[in-house]
C-alpha cells in the first residue's frame, strides 16, 4: 500500500502558507475559532472547487466519506455543514481576495517569459466582464434589474499566461466603464477593451500614463481626418488614418491625435474600426492585438465551465465574494503549478486529472504525466479476436 501524501496534500505544497496565515492575520480571521480555522476553509472551498461539488450537504457528505484522511490533507476542524455555511458568510471574503492576489503576483512572475500572440515586449492587458445571473428573491443585495439580480466580475487579464490581475467583483447595474477608474495603469503597457469601455475622458487618463489602449469606434463616432498612412490592403487593413475628435464634449475630454484604422475580418465577414493612441505600431498589429482581447472571453468561459462560480453555497454577499475569490485562487494555483512541473497539458486536462485523484496516495508528477490512452502499448497481435 503507497503509504505516500494524496494529491491534494501535494497540490496545497504549492500554496504559500506563510502568506496566507499573514492574509489571515491582517483581517483577524481566526479571532474567537476554536476548532473549523480560515485554513480549513480554504481547504474546504478549494475541494469543492476542484471537484465541482454541488452543495454545502455534497461537500460535508463527501469530505466525511473519507474523513480518516482529511488530517494529512491539512484539514483539523470537523466538517460540517452549518460550520461551512458560517464560516463562508461571516469571515471577511478580503482575507481570500489578497491571499489570491499573493498567488496572481507569484503566477505572473512565472508567465512573465511567455511569448505573446503578437510580437511585443510590453505587457498586455484585456479589459472585460462577465455577469453572473442570481435569483433576486435569494440574492437582495446583487440589484440588477426590477425581477433580477446579478453580479459582476470585472477582469484584467494578463494576455501572457491568462493570468487575471485585477478581479472586481460588483452588482449588475455598475457599468464596465467606471473600471476604468479602479484599474492601476502601468506605464507602457497595452490596454484592449471593446467600445464599452469608450469613455474619452478616462481613454486621456490612459495616454496621460504613457500607456496604450485599442478599442472600437462607435457607429456615431465623429471626427475630421489629418491625414492617412499607406496600408497593405491584402493584409485586411483597409485605412489607417491620424484624426481628431470633432464632437463637443468629445473633442474636450480628448484633445490628442487618435488613430484610426479599419480592418476587415475576411473569417467572419465583418468590417471593425479601431482606435489606439499609438501611432508606430504597424496596422495589422492594432488588428491582431484586438483580437487576442478574446482570451479573456475564453477566460470566463472557463471559469464558468469547469469552476463553480455560476451557483453558489450560501445567499450572502459574503459568501458569494468569498466563493468567487477561492475559485480564482484554484484557478492560479492549477497555473502555478502546471508552469512549475513543466506540464504539457491544458488546465482543462490537469483539472480533470485531479478532481479524480484529490485523495490518491500517488505522486503528484505521476499522475499527471501517465500515459493517455493513444500511448498505451498496443494488444499482443497473437490475441484471438472475439469477433472476426
Amino acid at each position: 500500500m503507497n503509504q505516500g501524501r494524496t494529491v491534494f496534500s501535494q497540490l496545497m505544497d504549492f500554496v504559500p502558507s506563510t502568506q496566507f496565515r499573514k492574509c489571515v492575520a491582517q483581517y483577524n480571521g481566526n479571532y474567537k475559532v476554536k476548532s473549523f480555522s480560515c485554513w480549513d476553509q480554504f481547504l474546504c472551498m478549494a475541494f469543492a472547487q476542484l471537484t465541482c461539488r454541488e452543495s454545502l450537504r455534497d461537500i460535508e457528505t463527501c469530505l466525511r466519506a473519507v474523513s480518516y484522511k482529511l488530517y494529512h490533507v491539512g484539514i483539523r476542524g470537523r466538517i460540517s455543514r452549518n460550520t461551512l455555511a458560517n464560516a463562508n458568510s461571516v469571515r471577511d471574503w478580503r482575507i481570500y481576495r489578497d491571499f489570491a492576489h499573493v498567488l496572481i503576483d507569484e503566477a505572473r512572475n512565472l508567465y512573465a517569459d511567455d511569448p505573446l500572440a503578437v510580437e511585443l515586449k510590453e505587457t498586455v492587458y484585456a479589459l472585460d466582464s462577465t455577469t453572473i445571473d442570481l435569483c433576486l428573491s435569494l440574492f437582495p443585495w446583487a440589484q440588477f434589474r426590477k425581477h433580477k439580480g446579478a453580479v459582476k466580475l470585472h477582469t484584467l487579464l494578463d494576455l501572457r499566461g491568462s493570468i487575471p490581475t485585477v478581479c472586481i467583483i460588483t452588482d449588475g447595474k455598475v457599468h464596465d466603464v467606471n473600471i476604468l477608474d479602479q484599474i492601476p495603469i502601468e506605464p507602457g503597457a497595452f490596454y484592449i477593451m471593446d467600445r464599452g469601455y469608450l469613455d474619452f475622458d478616462r481613454l486621456h487618463t490612459l495616454h496621460l500614463a504613457k500607456s496604450f489602449f485599442v478599442t472600437r469606434a462607435k457607429r456615431n463616432f465623429k471626427f475630421r481626418r489629418l491625414y492617412s498612412n499607406p496600408v497593405n490592403k491584402r493584409s485586411g487593413v483597409q485605412v489607417d488614418q491620424i484624426v481628431r475628435l470633432t464632437g463637443y464634449y468629445s473633442k474636450k475630454a480628448y484633445s490628442e491625435k487618435l488613430r484610426r484604422v479599419r480592418y476587415y475580418d475576411v473569417e467572419n465577414e465583418k468590417r471593425l474600426v479601431f482606435l489606439t493612441n499609438n501611432m508606430s505600431l504597424p496596422a495589422r498589429t492594432i488588428a491582431d492585438l484586438f483580437k487576442s482581447r478574446w482570451d479573456i472571453e475564453l477566460f470566463f468561459k472557463w471559469i464558468k465551465q469547469h469552476l463553480r462560480i455560476k451557483k453558489f453555497y450560501g445567499t450572502s454577499e459574503n459568501g458569494v465574494k468569498t466563493q468567487i475569490w477561492i475559485a480564482i485562487s484554484i484557478y492560479v494555483l492549477v497555473a502555478i503549478m502546471k508552469k512549475r512541473l513543466d506540464l504539457l497539458q491544458s488546465l482543462y486536462s490537469l483539472l480533470q486529472v485531479l478532481s479524480l485523484t484529490l485523495f490518491e496516495k500517488v505522486p503528484l508528477l505521476q499522475t499527471l504525466t501517465s500515459t493517455d490512452c493513444d500511448s498505451e502499448k498496443k494488444s499482443d497481435p497473437n490475441q484471438l479476436f472475439l469477433f472476426d
